[in-house]
């Protein structure tokens, strides 16, 4: 799990019956994409809050079900023996009063809970968010003192724990090997800011990049569009809304045009006056996205 080509899986099941995850299809020795949780004091955190560290992300759909208060109960008894330089982060779409009054109650002190009830930030950027309940599914992760994910588990059958000691092992392995090189090969992982006169791409890179982007087509040497067809407009809506919101995060806001079940979606960079490679970093992003 450490170093190979793990993917998060796509298939979960509620008491048997199957659900849906939706968000970016992750692998592990990827760059872990930030994210945007609320703090039980309403305030925004972040993945950057924790640079620097390593981390323990671990998800559950509601601390009102007995499986998800056992399993922040178990990450909190279980954090009291590891080293300072672990922090464990933990993730549900409970409203943040919920969560402080758990905390309270329960003497959490060693997982940080947060609530990703806002945009499911975490849920989409992790592939992580079910479907059908607008829930999270139950997971571990590990993120490296340089932001590489190192380890993903997602419980296939929601009622179901974790396997702590699957993620403690592993934890002592990554630790023991030190953090992985932060490597990008070609554009980075996140969108830059640009200012008016910053100067579009060359052709030959825009070619070059085009190559690479399977899918999306030059518009007037200055745009990429792409064309994506659902079931009906109802899943065109729902894709529309999880690429706003990917959008909004890296400050780069293509043009969606709806028709049905139909999304076209355009991007270049107005203040270049063509395309820059933030065009290409978000459409590689779009490309990860599933419903």
């Amino acid at each position: 799990m450490l170093q190979g080509e793990e993917k998060i899986t796509r298939k979960i099941t509620f008491k048997g019956n199957p659900l849906t995850l939706v968000g970016r299809l992750l692998k592990t020795g990827m760059p872990a994409p930030d994210f945007k949780v609320v703090a039980q004091d309403l305030k925004e955190v972040s993945l950057a809050n924790f640079k620097g560290r390593t981390k323990i992300i671990t998800s559950f759909p509601s601390l009102d079900t007995p499986v998800c208060d056992l399993q922040v109960k178990e990450f909190n008894q279980r954090a009291a023996g590891l080293s300072e330089e672990v922090v464990i982060l933990g993730i549900s779409r409970d409203l943040p009063f919920a969560q402080a009054r758990f905390c309270e109650t329960f003497a959490i002190k060693n997982v940080n809970v947060f609530s990703d009830y806002k945009t499911s930030s975490f849920g989409i950027n992790y592939g992580l968010l079910i479907k059908e309940l607008n829930l999270l599914a139950r997971s571990a992760l590990i993120v490296d003192k340089n932001d590489v994910l190192r380890y993903i588990q997602v419980v296939e059958e929601l009622t179901t724990p974790p396997d702590y000691e699957d993620v403690l092992k592993n934890l002592t392995e990554i630790l023991k090997s030190g953090a992985l090189p932060l490597k990008e090969a070609g554009l980075p992982t996140k969108c830059k800011p640009c200012e008016v006169g910053t100067p579009p791409l060359a052709k030959d890179k825009i070619k070059k990049l085009l190559e690479a982007t399977r899918g999306w087509e030059l518009v007037e040497d200055k745009k990429i569009a792409r064309e994506f067809k659902f079931k009906d407009f109802t899943e065109a809506k729902y894709f529309l809304d999880l690429v706003s919101i990917i959008a909004e995060e890296q400050g780069h806001h293509p043009t969606l045009t709806l028709i049905y079940n139909k999304l076209k979606i355009t991007l270049t960079t107005h203040a270049a006056g063509g395309l820059t490679d933030n065009d290409f970093i978000l459409a590689k992003i779009i490309d990860t996205l599933a419903i």
